[in-house]
This record gives C-alpha cells, sequence and structure tokens, in this order.
C-alpha cells in the first residue's frame, strides 16, 4: 500500500504510511521510495492479517480471472494475491515506480513474475489503462487519499465485472506495541500518538484536491457507489512479546517516525520519553525492552457489482 494508511493513518498510531498508495502529489510529503524498506517490513509483518482476509475473501470468488490491487506499493499484498488465486492475473496499480521495481522483483523472487503485471499512474484514472473488467479490486488504504472518496468508489466498481467484488481496506483500530504505563513518562503516550495522528490525517484529507467530506459510513458509500454490500470482517494482527528482531525492528523505525513527525503535538515530557525508548543505550529502550508486542486490526469491507 501500502498502504493508512498517507500522511500517516490514523489506525496507524505510530505515524508511519501504510504500502498502499497511489502516489506523491494528494497532499502529503512522503517520499514513498525512500521509504520503501518501511512500507515492505509493515506489509510482511501484517501479512498474517491480509492473508485471512484473502481466505475471508476467497470464500466468494473462486477463479477470478483478473485481480487489480489498486495502491499496490511494493507488492507486497500483490504478490499474496497472486498465491490465493493462482489462476488469475494480477495487476498492481500504482503512483510510484520505484515501488512498482520493487513489486516486480518480488514477484520474480516468488514465481510470479508470468502473472503479475504493474502500472503506474495515480488513481483511479491509472485503472482506465488495466485490461478491465476485474473479477476483484483490492484498494488497501489508498482509498481515503482520494479526495472524493463516494466518486472513486464509483469509478472502482465501474472497473468491475459483473458480480465481481470491490474490497476496500479501510478503518480498524489503532496499533499498540507498549503496555499503557511503561515506567517513566505519563502513562498513556500511544493514546496521545494515536490523538495527534487524528489530527494530522484530518489536514491530509482537508488538503488533498477536490476533498469532499463524507460520513465513514462504508457499506452506505459502497450501495451510494451502486454496490451491494456484503459483508465487513476484522482482521487480528497479535504478535506477542519478545518479538522477533525484524519485528521489534519495524516498532522502532514506526516510533522513529512518529517522534519525528509528531514533535510538535507533544509536550516536552512525552518527547522526552520517546528519546529514551529510542535510545539504543537505555535499558528501558525499545531496543531492549521486553515487554514490546504488536497489536492491530485491520477492517475489510467486500461489495459486488450486480449482475
Amino acid at each position: 500500500m501500502a498502504s493508512d494508511h498517507h500522511t500517516p493513518d490514523p489506525q496507524h498510531g505510530h505515524g508511519h504510511p501504510h504500502g498502499h498508495r497511489h502516489g506523491h502529489d494528494r497532499g502529503d510529503d512522503f517520499d514513498w521510495a525512500a521509504m520503501a524498506e518501511m512500507l515492505e517490513a509493515e506489509a510482511e509483518l501484517f501479512t498474517p492479517a491480509y492473508a485471512r482476509a484473502l481466505s475471508w475473501l476467497r470464500t466468494d470468488i473462486t477463479e477470478p480471472g483478473l485481480v487489480v490491487d489498486a495502491g499496490s506499493g511494493p507488492g507486497v499484498i500483490s504478490c499474496l494475491i497472486a498465491e490465493t488465486f493462482p489462476g488469475a492475473r494480477v495487476v498492481a496499480v500504482d503512483g510510484s515506480e520505484p515501488l512498482l521495481e520493487r513489486a516486480r522483483a518480488r514477484a520474480a523472487r516468488q514465481g510470479f513474475a508470468d502473472r503479475l503485471d504493474t502500472l503506474a499512474g495515480e488513481l483511479p484514472e491509472a485503472l482506465d489503462k488495466v485490461d478491465c473488467p476485474a473479477d476483484l479490486l483490492w484498494a488497501s488504504r489508498s482509498l481515503h487519499h482520494l479526495g472524493d472518496q463516494k466518486a472513486a468508489l464509483a469509478a472502482f466498481g465501474a472497473r468491475l465485472a459483473p458480480g465481481g467484488t470491490l474490497a476496500i481496506l479501510e478503518g480498524g483500530l489503532p496499533s499498540r506495541c507498549l503496555p499503557r504505563d511503561i515506567g517513566f513518562g505519563r502513562p498513556g503516550l500511544q493514546a496521545r500518538l494515536d490523538a495527534a495522528q487524528e489530527e494530522r490525517f484530518a489536514r491530509m484529507r482537508a488538503e488533498l484536491p477536490d476533498a469532499v467530506a463524507e460520513t465513514e459510513d462504508w457499506p452506505a458509500l459502497l450501495a451510494a457507489a451502486g454496490l451491494k454490500h456484503t459483508g465487513s470482517r476484522s482482521f487480528l494482527l497479535d504478535v506477542p512479546a519478545p518479538l522477533p528482531d525484524r519485528a521489534r525492528a519495524f516498532v522502532v523505525g514506526a516510533l522513529t517516525r512518529a517522534r519525528d513527525v509528531h514533535a510538535d503535538a507533544l509536550d516536552a515530557e512525552d518527547r522526552a520519553t520517546l528519546d529514551r525508548l529510542l535510545d539504543p543505550a537505555d535499558p528501558h529502550s525499545l531496543h531492549r525492552r521486553p515487554d514490546v508486542f504488536v497489536l492491530a486490526a485491520h477492517t475489510v469491507h467486500r461489495a459486488v457489482r450486480p449482475v
């Protein structure tokens, strides 16, 4: 993605972007290509939740011919889609060619190069270049980077075959990686980071071209786009303490990003707490403490185009 979710997603309480999104010029200041390693690390960490979401979709979508990953980022989920639907051709669409290069390299490593194509371009217009209709269009936290989300949902739905499925990953719960009371500083640090992130996300949305404020009732928005909502489910990621090294490194990177992004919104005590957490020499830092974990929930909304 990828992917939120991004001036960072509110559901990502650490202030880091998700690897599934479409480009660089929609009112945020992220250099997605430069952040490619973090984007891949996040998507790889969350792969168990994505795999469960795709398995849920597979109960109604048995043999899709074409699947589009709209806002694919470096292609972690695109390759997971290819694995989940072994007969499908997958098209990864993203606004960053460097990220798509990573998607192609991943597909080659995993043996999907003959079934995964990439397309560089901004959503939703880039979908005009795809040989649609699609049997499944997956959009993981790319929709909220488009100013008029209702119009974007209609554009997504128009690229579906009759009976085809649109699956959007939006919403869920903020990620958590630390206890409420970590032994120093004021308890509830991550809740305050969440509040700062919500404010930043609201500013990002307001600054998007053609921004339209919408009540985030996704079933209603899908219905307004002419689609039939067929279900919503949330998928938990639970990586308990003690964390594997790669997951710990991801948490360090995410909170480093949060410290940089939200410094002005935090008071001096919270900034000092984050500095201690990020100091490898501190015995209570993220690098050393045994109680670091990752807990999050992602919500997927599913709808079909009427036959």
